[in-house]
């Protein structure tokens, strides 16, 4: 996992440096129905209409406040605008004629060679049949830029840029007009928000251009979209061709995300240029707090670019396994989770006793040899257990193999202090909180990671011997682990803000990626590693949401006529809940229990059979804002997502979206209580096709399908059907939550939904 996946998925609200002026970053929400009659009604219209509004509430204000500066004037992504504004002239723009809301700006954190064959496409068949892989689909990729120069990006054997393209490839520091080419089409920074916040960028440590130097952009945009690279590995492991899931798709990059985050206004600014330069797809590896929709600008900017019919793809975040911690949430957003591949980079660690553990590392040396080892007190001073800076004695740990706890700084920071330290070795240890979960990382020592129960059998074997000593070796990369299994770091849900809704949506292999990397950065992320790749192994949902997105890139080249809404629903109900033993998808955080939908949505996505999945639910924009009036947002906060007023139809009901799953609330201790909520299923199938139902009840609740068939003349056809949840009461019902299925058949099609009831 990078060093950003290690910081808990938090945001943190922007301030400038001017302190005494009491400014600050603002995202301003305007009712453009109430411009002012401009010579003209484009970009330049509506940003004159802001600039005179800015004025005014200038001019309203006192003395003492500084004249107020716009960073952006919105187009698509919302109708309204960033702005530094004093405290004083907020409060004026509040009175303005047409004002809805305003947030404070914020800085938000960012969340391969067998993934393909993992996911079942093949070179020549299926969706990566050449008559199947047209070029004209525009991934837009918004994270830390991308390295142009690399070969995952050359456009060899390209067409040309396909004529409806509107973008633009934008120079500046290493990076110029010429850098783009028939494959990465386009390429922009956005900073203003970003240097609102922390100020001016250091071009010493960064690009102040679309170049990217940490390496996360160049990794996901190649996970999408990336050229087939043969012999591809890092330092030989995972060895192979790599190859981006829409290999043949162009690509768009939009620099949002610099060394301290990615400011809000600044991926607003990145969306809605995206939206007019003409993508098909848009992929956020990136998110911060959940937050009713109406204040998530994400939400709203995303929404604008469904309507649009971009498919918007975004990772869920890497919190868990604590419940309830999944963002991007919103149900227009596909929402990704991450889970293994069924290949690991093992290691094995022999005790002294006699003792071995399996753990992981990317470490390709030879085998130590054994070695003492060291622990806390016989490693140095306090905090010698976490081998943080300055912990760790050399005297102590000289020529030893240190036992490190995991957390306070990186897993690879820790390796690096033990080497300064002289130390020969490292083993780092989970707590009882991290579980099972052994991470890979490109350690720059012999060094591996270890699971909760290695860590206490360790410990006893530490206090039990005198001269405790221990050996690891490196088993390189192996194949055949039991897969998909959820990563615990992937968070989970239930939604705290739209559980009317299952979230996340969909998992999608995030753990041990191997994709494109720029040779500035270490593949440890340390800056004394001066070790230079073309590839790096990470893991995040950051790894999940871009397979997500051009899988959804693939969907796009064969339906052209398929909203996003469609190409969700394919992706969603043709997923598989059992692994490669036939067993449910487990969760490693629990012991290899199974998993439930709200850690792996729908399940595991499976673009084969997504091309056909025999039935689709399809939204509409009406469909979309009726489920926000539903939650009881009020006018003004479902004006933000019809950028004009709305009015609610009566007795509308959050079961009433045509989302291809189900998420059923009742009260706690509810008996004999029902909920029913409507879907409408498409024809995408066999013309003449009958479709019979199958339900997998959850525990404590009876549920009625009414019709229990669906019968289609043509293709395109539609057909509704009703679900009444009834709620049994007793002891079944006294848990949180029950899960189950309703799938509908015909033939080889089996068109599921995910059923996640819960009692509140």
């Amino acid at each position: 996992m990078t060093s950003w996946t290690l910081l808990p998925f938090l945001a943190f609200l922007i301030t400038t440096a001017n302190a005494a002026a009491d400014t600050k970053t603002y995202i301003v929400h305007m009712d453009s129905t109430r411009m002012a009659r401009l010579s003209d009604t484009d970009q330049g219209g509506s940003k004159q209409w802001y600039e005179s509004i800015l004025k005014s509430v200038a001019e309203s204000s006192s003395s003492s406040s500084s004249s107020s500066q716009l960073l952006y004037a919105y187009e698509t992504a919302i109708s309204g605008f960033a702005a530094k504004l004093s405290s004083e002239q907020l409060r004026s723009l509040t009175k303005v004629d047409g004002f809805l809301s305003a947030t404070e700006d914020e800085l938000l954190t960012l969340h391969t060679t067998h993934s393909p064959q993992f996911l079942g496409l093949q070179i020549g068949r299926g969706l990566w049949d050449a008559a199947k892989l047209h070029s004209d689909v525009i991934v837009g990729v918004l994270d830390t830029g991308i390295w142009p120069e690399h070969v995952s990006f050359r456009d060899t054997g390209m067409p040309a840029v396909p004529p409806r393209w509107k973008g633009a490839c934008e120079g500046g520091t290493n990076f110029s007009s010429s850098s783009c080419n028939r494959k990465l089409i386009g390429a922009r920074a956005f900073s203003q928000g970003y240097e609102s916040a922390v100020g001016k960028i250091n071009e010493t440590t960064d690009y102040r251009s679309p170049r990217d130097s940490q390496g996360h952009g160049s990794h996901t945009a190649s996970t999408a979209a990336g050229n087939p690279v043969k012999k591809a590995s890092l330092f030989g492991l995972a060895k192979g061709s790599a190859a981006g899931m829409k290999y043949t798709a162009r690509i768009a990059v939009y620099k949002v995300c610099w060394r301290l985050g990615c400011a809000n206004s600044d991926i607003l600014a990145a969306m809605d240029r995206a939206t007019l330069d003409g993508v098909d797809v848009l992929s956020l590896s990136l998110g911060g707090f959940a937050r009713p929709f109406y204040m998530d600008n994400i939400a709203i900017a995303s929404f604008n670019a469904v309507q649009r019919g971009i498919f918007v793809s975004c990772s869920a975040g890497n919190s868990g396994p604590s419940p309830s911690t999944v963002s991007n949430t919103a149900p227009w957003i596909m929402t990704v989770a991450a889970s293994y591949l069924d290949r690991s980079f093992p290691t094995k660690v022999n005790l002294g006793d006699g003792q071995a553990f399996e753990g992981s590392s990317l470490y390709s040396g030879k085998p130590t040899e054994w070695l003492p080892l060291a622990y806390r007190e016989t490693a140095g001073g306090k905090g010698a257990e976490y081998c943080t800076a300055g912990t760790l004695d050399p005297k102590l740990v000289k020529g030893k193999m240190i036992i490190c706890d995991r957390g306070l700084n990186s897993r690879t920071d820790k390796g690096l202090q033990v080497k300064l330290a002289g130390g020969a070795a490292m083993i780092m240890l989970n707590t009882e909180n991290q579980g099972e979960e052994t991470l890979a990382d490109a350690h720059i020592l012999p060094a591996t990671s270890l699971g909760a129960s290695a860590a206490k059998a360790i410990k006893r074997y530490l206090n039990s011997s005198g001269n405790p000593t221990a050996s690891i070796s490196f088993r390189g990369t192996v194949f055949g682990y039991r897969a998909p299994v959820m990563a615990a770091f992937s968070s989970r849900g239930p939604s705290l803000v739209g559980p009317e809704v299952i979230k996340p949506d969909v998992t999608a292999p995030g753990v041990n990626i191997l994709a494109a990397w720029v040779p500035v950065t270490a593949p440890s992320l340390l800056r004394s590693d001066h070790r230079s790749v073309l590839f790096n192994i990470i893991s995040g949902t950051s790894m999940s949401c871009p397979h997500v997105s051009g899988l959804a890139a693939l969907l796009k080249s064969v339906h052209k006529d398929w909203s996003p809404a469609a190409i969700k629903s394919a992706l969603m109900t043709t997923s598989y809940t059992v692994d490669n033993r036939r067993e449910p998808i487990s969760d490693i955080s629990s012991g290899f229990e199974a998993a439930t939908p709200f850690a792996f949505g729908s399940g595991h996505v499976n673009p084969e059979r997504a091309a056909n999945p025999g039935l689709i639910y399809d939204i509409s924009t009406v469909n979309y804002l009726n489920h926000l009036c539903s939650l009881k947002y009020n006018s003004s906060q479902v004006a933000l997502f019809a950028k004009t007023k709305y009015t609610c139809p009566r007795n509308v009901h959050p079961g009433d979206l045509n989302y291809p799953s189900f998420a059923v609330l009742f009260k706690s201790g509810a008996r004999n209580t029902s909920v029913t909520h409507k879907r409408t299923a498409t024809n995408v199938g066999n013309p003449m096709s009958r479709y019979r139902v199958l339900v997998d009840e959850p525990d404590g609740v009876s549920v009625i399908v009414k019709p229990r068939n669906l019968v289609f003349g043509k293709v395109g056809e539609k057909r509704s059907y009703r679900v009444t949840f009834v709620a049994l009461g007793g002891s079944s019902a006294s848990t949180n939550a029950a899960f189950g299925s309703i799938a509908w058949v015909s033939g080889r099609y089996i068109v599921r939904s995910p059923v996640a009831v819960t009692w509140n």
